[in-house]
């Protein structure tokens, strides 16, 4: 059972200091492909609508694969040894690039990439949110149980205040989804808030 839908902001107002993370929204997971996640065309009009809001104040991450299998480290070698067809010596490089509803706003959206599940990992992303003085992320994009998972509590584990938008988010599997979604309401409520896209663009002034 999913958790209860909240019509405002538990924590209070948003601040002046709030950005919009959306997370590997590419055609990789869009198009007719292994990684395929079903549920983005349903949630692309949400993410849409919040990245219209406030482009200046977006990030897109973009999950880009190796050339080879053997320029990953560690366990992520055997990971791309499995799924070869999507390293970038390999893959069609449109497949790598924003879904053109959301492309359209970069820029003034900034564009990170990353090759691990979350976008943390390494600088790039830290050094705009200092820059912008960030102390609160509005989260969407894919998938639920892999990517905003880690990104999630990697802005945790930094001290941001995280607003994780329910139908702006997607996964693969429905049992999977729905258990981080009960996860995030049940054990994280001061720190992640779960709402609507229509209460973060009421109150995203």
């Amino acid at each position: 059972m999913n958790p209860p839908r909240t019509l405002h902001l538990r924590h209070g107002p948003l601040s002046r200091q709030t950005a919009h993370l959306s997370l590997d929204m590419q055609n990789l997971f869009a198009e007719e492909t292994a990684w395929k996640t079903p549920w983005m065309a349903r949630v692309l009009p949400m993410v849409t609508s919040i990245a219209t809001h406030r482009p200046e104040r977006t990030i897109f991450t973009r999950f880009i694969p190796p050339r080879y299998p053997e320029e990953a480290p560690g366990v992520w070698r055997r990971y791309y040894e499995r799924w070869h067809q999507f390293t970038q010596a390999e893959a069609d490089p449109h497949l790598f690039q924003l879904v053109p509803e959301l492309a359209k706003f970069v820029p003034p959206a900034k564009v990170v990439d990353k090759s691990v599940y979350s976008p943390f990992h390494g600088q790039a992303l830290l050094r705009i949110l200092q820059t912008w003085e960030i102390d609160t992320l509005i989260v969407t994009g894919a998938e639920t149980d892999v990517c905003v998972g880690a990104s999630v509590f990697a802005a945790m584990d930094y001290g941001f205040r995280v607003i994780l938008v329910r139908d702006a988010v997607c996964g693969s599997a429905d049992e999977t989804h729905d258990a981080l979604m009960k996860v995030y309401a049940d054990r994280f409520s001061q720190q992640v808030e779960l709402v609507d896209a229509a209460v973060v663009l009421r109150h995203w002034q």
